[in-house]
């Protein structure tokens, strides 16, 4: 039976050639990219033309608590600017809410707003980045990396922790950089140089 067997095989097999022996296995690169490599090519291109946020990512940053006030003032600002800052006397011209938000998703959308915000010539902004209140260690992640983004921004001037009314401990008043559009208009209206 088992002869029968290989009889059959070997008349089934009669004619077939053995492949030649390569000690090699074939590791030459294609000569031309596939239409996906080209494709993942142009999108990863394009991505980091796009992604210009250079805010701290995944750094370690440190951990404020809920209570700690955000203050932070550039050499040349004068001292009554910042006072009536840090008092809430500016008018606030938009604001931001990062309740809510995830570490990434709220480095996105400060690096947006405060490019927003100079596009359209604003000087004083607040943004709501909570207290931290809800962690068992009352720590303030979102502030705490929200502490650390603002001063990476040569055009953010100054900031502090807002007045009660405004959010206390919760949110930061913002004060941004004039346009050189804006200093124009403020020389000719007031005929300085």
């Amino acid at each position: 039976m088992q002869e029968d067997k290989d009889d059959l095989f070997a008349e089934e097999m009669s004619g077939v050639k053995p492949l030649p022996r390569h000690n090699k296995a074939d590791v030459k690169k294609t000569k031309e990219d596939t239409p996906g490599q080209e494709i993942r090519r142009k999108a990863a291109v394009r991505h980091k033309l796009l992604d210009l946020n250079f805010l701290s990512g995944d750094d370690h940053v440190e951990i404020l608590k809920s209570n700690d006030l955000l203050e932070y003032k550039k050499d040349g600002v004068q001292h009554g600017v910042y006072k009536k800052l840090r008092l809430g006397q500016y008018q606030i011209e938009a604001r931001l809410d990062l309740h809510r938000k995830t570490v990434e998703e709220a480095r996105v959308e400060v690096f947006q707003f405060v490019r927003d915000c100079l596009r359209y010539d604003l000087r004083t902004v607040i943004i709501l980045h909570g207290k931290g209140d809800r962690n068992q260690n009352q720590e303030a992640i979102i502030k705490s990396y929200v502490n650390r983004w603002l001063r990476e921004f040569d055009e953010v001037l100054a900031f502090h922790s807002a007045q009660k009314q405004h959010g206390g401990s919760g949110a930061v008043y913002v004060l941004l950089r004039k346009s050189d559009r804006e200093k124009q208009n403020n020389r000719e209206r007031f005929g300085s140089r």
